[in-house]
């Protein structure tokens, strides 16, 4: 479902990583590992399309991907409720009462998003990603403030729903979800020191 070949990406118009190659089948998860700075979060966000790859191609089904980073996504005004319905409506999908129980919402679904712990806001945007529909997955450390418990909703969902149903996710840990899945070390495909020929694109 997801085809890398050849990928060269770029943080701030300086090549970060060069030549990554992978395919992840549909029902199956990618971790990628190595240090801070290694490229990580460029990586993905090259993957989802949000900046332009240097050289290179990545290949999913179209209108399919679904980036998620450390911001949690949510309309503090809105109620956890409100918030997923609002996700939901933007992709045309259904709201079933299972996610707030899936991920340990149900008790906050009255709640505005600005009143929730940090924890509790980032199981709601993980929630998202169960209501959007979206088939291929790229996540920038996606279990950030939560407690143990939580991490175990999530990959949980993850395992048993989301790639059981035929997904797929690409996901930049430096923790252990528990998942069947394999793991890419980035560090040896890092570029020269010398490299040149990156965009000048923004980095946000």
């Amino acid at each position: 479902m997801l085809n890398v070949k050849n990928l060269t990406c770029a943080r701030g118009g300086m090549p970060v990583l060069a030549d990554v190659s992978f395919v992840v089948d549909a029902g199956t998860a990618l971790i990628l590992r190595g240090p801070n700075g290694i490229g990580k979060t460029t990586l993905l966000r090259t993957l989802a399309g949000l900046q332009p790859a240097v050289a290179g191609a990545v290949a999913f089904p179209e209108d399919e991907g679904a980036y998620a980073s450390h911001a949690d996504g949510i309309k503090t005004a809105l109620t956890v409720t409100e918030n997923l319905k609002f996700w939901a409506d933007v992709h045309g999908t259904p709201l079933p009462d299972s996610i707030l129980e899936i991920f340990d919402l149900a008790d906050l679904r009255d709640r505005l998003g600005g009143t929730l712990s940090a924890g509790q806001k980032r199981r709601l945007g993980l929630a998202r990603l169960a209501v959007i529909g979206r088939k291929v997955l790229f996540l920038d450390e996606p279990t950030v403030s939560l407690d143990g418990f939580s991490v175990k909703l999530f990959a949980d969902w993850l395992q048993n729903t989301h790639l059981a149903a035929g997904g797929v996710a690409v996901i930049a840990t430096h923790i252990d979800l528990g998942l069947n899945a394999p793991e890419l070390d980035l560090t040896p495909f890092k570029a020269a020191d010398d490299a040149s020929g990156g965009s000048d694109e923004a980095f946000l």
